[in-house]
């Protein structure tokens, strides 16, 4: 028995002496062989019923390549989405930079100018006669519009720039607790805003479209070339491009911060590019995730909103330091007629043919005596 035990134990060894003798000189074809191996994108292990391996399909996910999901939210089937690395990069890069560029440019160029051209005075004086310019209603609709845009810039503007300036200066948890608080502010106030656009929309689109006389203010400048003022109605050119600007990016903001108050619940760069390409046969995408919409919404409302706060800052300037008698139009409503005839001389002959029009029809009803 002992001698059978010995041959077996013999005959074993030989045959894994043999085995790992085969393994030590051709691991590979040992283990995969033929369709075993991953080579030209076929699936590791042999089973080839895929068309791409492993490595391709991560790198299909890694692109943002949707799976199957069994259920109503067929945005969980989304494991990673790769735009939302492009929309950090430019929302912590390009983003606060050019938007500081695009502000402080505004402030150091208005700067020069009033260097350089110092107030603009009414050159004939004050004289001490004033005209009505804008109603009460006029005036509400333009302050309501203001104080709002003013807080709704400056809560936005923390969520772009407060972490670089805030931080070193309050901490984190002031910073935190201002900027939760702002948000709040931001989301409310944001109807205000909206209600006062529609008012100025309402009360001066029928002043703001454009004739012959803005072509002429235009080519001397506002004045600045020729010498004088040249002739405008109750709105000049300059004032016209402010109006339009503000209404139409007015509209936009108001649309993209709607779309991020309610997150997933629009698709409006889809219907914008779908536009887009059959008018100028481009091919921008159309068939964007909701996750990818949140992303270009909240790019392109702190664009709008960045390039509107310089204009407006523009407008500040004219409308108080930078032109003598205009901040009168809004405060009290009435301007003086000096002022009035050197940058507004067509609408004060309107005026005054209304008012004398007026006049004759009242002394025309005086009952007889």
């Amino acid at each position: 028995m002992s001698a059978i035990r010995q041959s077996i134990v013999i005959s074993a060894a030989l045959f894994l002496f043999l085995c790992l003798s085969l393994v030590v000189q051709n691991p590979v074809s040992a283990q995969a062989t033929g369709a075993d191996k991953p080579v030209a994108g076929a699936t590791p292990g042999g089973v080839d019923t895929g068309s791409s391996s492993d490595a391709d399909i991560w790198r299909q996910i890694r692109k943002g390549a949707p799976g199957t999901v069994v259920g109503g939210d067929k945005s969980g089937g989304l494991m990673i989405q790769s735009g939302g690395q492009d929309w950090r990069m430019i929302r912590n890069g390009p983003l606060p930079k050019y938007s500081a560029w695009a502000i402080l440019g505004m402030l150091m160029l208005l700067s020069v100018f009033f260097a350089l051209r110092g107030r603009i005075r009414v050159d004939h004086g004050i004289s001490g006669k004033t005209i009505k310019r804008f109603s009460a209603i006029e005036r509400a609709g333009h302050w309501l519009l203001a104080s709002s845009f003013i807080i709704l810039a400056l809560t936005g503007l923390n969520l772009i720039f407060g972490r670089a300036l805030l931080i070193p200066l309050l901490g984190k948890d002031a910073f935190a607790s201002i900027t939760i608080f702002g948000k709040l502010i931001h989301n409310y106030v944001a109807f205000a805003f909206m209600l006062g656009l529609v008012m100025i929309a309402v009360m001066w689109i029928v002043h703001n479209v454009p004739n012959r006389h803005d072509l002429m203010w235009i080519l001397r400048g506002g004045g600045m070339i020729g010498g004088g003022h040249p002739p405008a109605r109750k709105f000049n050119a300059g004032q016209k491009i402010l109006f339009w600007i503000i209404i139409l990016c007015g509209a936009s903001i108001s649309l993209s911060g709607w779309a991020l108050m309610n997150p997933f619940t629009t698709e409006m760069f889809s219907g914008t590019f779908a536009l887009i390409n059959n008018w100028f046969g481009t091919t921008y995408p159309t068939d964007l995730s909701p996750i990818a919409e949140q992303q270009l919404q909240s790019i392109w409302h702190a664009v709008m909103a960045v390039f509107m706060t310089a204009v407006v800052l523009a407008h500040i300037y004219i409308g108080s330091v930078g032109m003598e008698g205009a901040l009168d139009a809004m405060t009290t409503g009435d301007v003086d007629t000096n002022w009035a005839r050197e940058h507004h001389s067509l609408w004060v002959e309107e005026e005054e043919a209304r008012m004398a029009k007026k006049d004759e029809g009242s002394a025309a009803a005086q009952p007889a005596e």
